[in-house]
């Protein structure tokens, strides 16, 4: 969008928008496996207004706030070598302009409300990703994230500032975890089908 305000006349840094960047998509952490860096961050996945519903003193329409969307972006990879997984579900990644960056998203169901678009559909967090050798046909390494605290801790309030709002995703992080053993079935990066309608997307459901 700046690219295109600019070639109108309207020139802006990008310098200027980066903590807009930053506070709307906010880094959940990065793995550095053989030279390869995978890094999450929270992406943008809308929200959909339900039906009426009958309750206590009227009518309500429940959101269904039990899908999210984080973005995969990964750099250093060999496409014909390597892939990405998320559950054991391989990335359609796409190049993102620049030697050797790839990107995809991902949604998935984090939570069960009592009201949504998909109740048969169960949790698919905490969410486990993985950079395979299809050539050897193993996990290099990987790291998990998790919707909520994997101890179960509850917050009570919400976070005073940026730091403590980024030790509670950090918190949910964890450089380790990737699926050990054999892994089968899984393609490389360059042969991965992706979606007509949404080729950046992997959608768990």
């Amino acid at each position: 969008m700046l690219t295109e305000l600019g070639d109108c006349g309207f020139h802006f840094d990008p310098a200027w928008f980066a903590p807009h960047f930053e506070f709307r998509f906010p880094k959940v952490g990065n793995v550095n496996v053989d030279g390869m860096v995978l890094t999450l961050r929270n992406a943008l996945e809308p929200w959909h207004v339900m039906g009426e519903e009958g309750a206590v003193g009227g009518t309500v329409r429940y959101v269904d706030s039990s899908l999210e969307r984080i973005e995969v972006h990964v750099s250093g990879l060999n496409p014909s070598r390597h892939s990405v997984t998320v559950n054991g579900q391989s990335l359609p990644l796409q190049p993102t302009g620049v030697a050797g960056e790839w990107v995809a998203s991902v949604r998935y169901k984090a939570w069960n409300p009592p009201s949504a678009l998909h109740p048969t559909i169960g949790v698919h967090a905490p969410l486990t990703l993985d950079i395979v050798d299809t050539w050897m046909k193993r996990s290099l390494g990987g790291c998990q994230y998790h919707v909520a605290h994997p101890g179960g801790r509850n917050y009570d309030t919400f976070p005073v500032n940026a730091y403590e709002a980024e030790s509670r995703r950090l918190a949910r992080f964890f450089r380790m975890g990737h699926t050990p053993g054999r892994m089968t079935g899984v393609q490389p990066a360059l042969s991965v089908p992706a979606s007509r309608e949404f080729p950046f997307t992997l959608d768990l459901r």
